[in-house]
């Protein structure tokens, strides 16, 4: 277990939240569209990505991969990030982020789980009460930017009725039906416009059209040599 701290904004109020993560789950085939979702599942079968064991499926990977730095280091070029909401527990309160599953694509090719523990995972420093979004989640937007080439593009946008609800989505996932204290999970992604390509820099955040608020973090990607 290890410490992050955080600033909850309430609407009118900001304040520092010091949280204890143990756990860090990435939900994945997460969508509503079950139709889409066995599409897509063929379509990464066609470039040897096999077929996940259940959906949605939840891959466990160390707490320690999840980070609040604008910077991290991967192997090679063949990473990405992917846009996510980010739940997470604690004593019986639930409270929404925006981070990046940033996932090493040459290993997605034989090993997802591996492929998942390859990468650090940013997170923003801000939180929203669950319960305060709870009530238009469908509308909350999820965006990202990438720095491809030297140009800053639209990589992934769409809202959250495109995902599984969050009870329901919490409710296949933990026994009990509740998100354990101090586990935070990833939330499922958005196809990336233009299809999955690595970046320099990927920007992301989490909008909230209705209250007028943004979550928002961005990450430089540093790629270290492979030598053999």
């Amino acid at each position: 277990m290890f410490d992050l701290t955080f600033t909850v904004d309430a609407q009118d109020t900001t304040t520092p939240l010091t949280l204890p993560i143990d756990q860090l789950v990435i939900a994945g085939w997460t969508g509503r569209d079950p139709v889409a979702r066995d599409k897509h599942i063929a379509e990464l079968e066609t470039l040897g990505i096999a077929r996940p064991a259940s959906t949605p499926i939840y891959y466990r990977v160390s707490a320690r991969r999840l980070t609040l730095e604008d910077e991290i280091e991967v192997c090679g070029l063949e990473s990405s990030g992917e846009v996510e909401f980010v739940l997470i527990g604690w004593q019986g309160r639930i409270f929404v982020g925006c981070g990046s599953d940033h996932t090493d694509r040459k290993v997605e090719s034989y090993s997802v789980t591996v492929s998942k523990q390859m990468c650090d995972k940013p997170i923003a420093s801000v939180l929203w009460e669950l319960e305060d979004v709870i009530g238009h989640w469908d509308r909350v937007i999820l965006r990202s930017h990438a720095m491809i080439g030297g140009k800053r593009e639209l990589y992934q946008e769409g809202t959250l009725d495109a995902m599984l609800p969050v009870d329901e989505l919490i409710k296949r996932g933990f026994d009990g039906g509740r998100l354990p204290d101090a586990c935070a999970m990833f939330g499922g992604t958005f196809a990336a416009k233009g299809g999955i390509r690595p970046a320099s820099r990927f920007e992301f955040e989490l909008e909230d059209p209705v209250l007028k608020r943004t979550i928002r973090h961005a990450y430089d990607v540093i790629s270290l040599p492979v030598r053999g």
